[in-house]
């Protein structure tokens, strides 16, 4: 019922910054939690952030706090990873996540995913 679709991947030099978004389409209001996750090679994926619609509440990964901020814009129904000092360990393929179930950091809380888009740091 949901669908997501993720842009703004490339490539940056350590210490850059890269915006990602999240656009959403469908029946939105059932899934309220917009969660961001990331796998690289060989590893498996890992929670980075989430944001509630409505409340505007967020959760970050410890890994990313303090660096990474998701922001969303309801009419345009889009949620935003700004990604800012960013460091060779950051490379990895983003998924933007929707769903209603708790708790955010949990990827089986989630419903619906998108195709995810490579986010590639060079040192």
């Amino acid at each position: 019922q949901v669908q997501l679709v993720e842009s703004g991947g490339g490539l940056v030099q350590a210490g850059g910054s890269l915006r990602l978004s999240c656009a959403a389409s469908g029946r939105t209001s059932s899934s309220p939690v917009m969660g961001w996750f990331r796998q690289a090679p060989g590893k498996e994926r890992e929670f980075v952030g989430r944001f509630t619609r409505g409340t505007g509440t967020t959760s970050y990964a410890n890994s990313v706090k303090g660096r990474f901020t998701i922001s969303g814009d309801n009419a345009k129904n889009t949620v935003v990873l700004e990604m800012n000092s960013l460091k060779p360990e950051d490379t990895a393929v983003y998924y933007c996540a929707a769903g209603s179930k708790l708790p955010g950091w949990d990827e089986r809380a989630y419903d619906y995913w998108g195709q995810g888009t490579q986010v590639t740091v060079s040192s």
